[in-house]
């Protein structure tokens, strides 16, 4: 077996453990907050290296899949972002035992200034 095709598999099995993973993360998180967290990271990790174990195992197409790998490594981050956002912006409060909302009481803090 040639040493390419065995990186290939490896990346492939990798990327296969991490995209389980962050399925079992949405599944057993708690809230919104918590699961974009564990969905985003595992999923973003999961499909890098599933893609390169792709790119690994047919080396013509590791161009695409490089400018593929810097598209999600651009859009999954900013896209979970926009979700937490929007759930923030709706008053979706995060699973916690009183814990304090710090994003909050410094838009609180700043409304405050600017009526002022």
């Amino acid at each position: 077996m040639e040493i390419l095709t065995i990186i290939g598999y490896a990346f492939l099995i990798l990327g296969a453990v991490f995209l389980f993973l962050g399925a079992l993360g949405l599944y057993r998180m708690p809230d919104v907050y918590t699961r974009l967290q564990a969905g985003t990271k595992a999923s973003t990790l999961g499909a890098i290296s599933f893609m390169l174990g792709v790119g690994f195992l047919q080396p013509e197409w590791m161009v695409k899949i490089i400018i593929i790998i810097i598209f999600l490594t651009i859009a999954n981050p900013l896209s979970s972002h926009a979700i937490a956002r929007a759930a923030h912006k709706r008053n979706v409060k995060p699973y916690t035992k009183g814990e304090a909302d710090a994003l909050e009481e410094a838009e609180l803090s700043t409304e405050k200034r600017t009526q002022a």
